[in-house]
């Protein structure tokens, strides 16, 4: 997926209905959508968003302060 791809716009946590943020492959986990809100990221794959409820994970403390900061611009 890519970060000007038109789905990004309609897409939205299955949670709290807010918008999810493009987290592009890292070195040990592929892509993923990301609620900063919830904290809690939901993996992109074979270029397919897994937007169930039970499929988000939760992401720690310190890890949400560096996908932050990767997120600003």
């Amino acid at each position: 997926m890519k970060p000007d791809d038109p789905l990004l716009k309609i897409l939205a946590c299955p949670l709290d209905k807010g918008p999810l943020h493009l987290l592009a492959e890292e070195t040990e986990r592929e892509e993923a959508l990301y609620n900063p809100r919830l904290r809690r990221r939901y993996p992109i794959l074979d270029g397919i968003p897994q937007l169930l409820p039970s499929s988000g994970e939760q992401v720690p403390d310190e890890e949400h302060e560096e996908l932050l900061k990767r997120m600003s611009p």
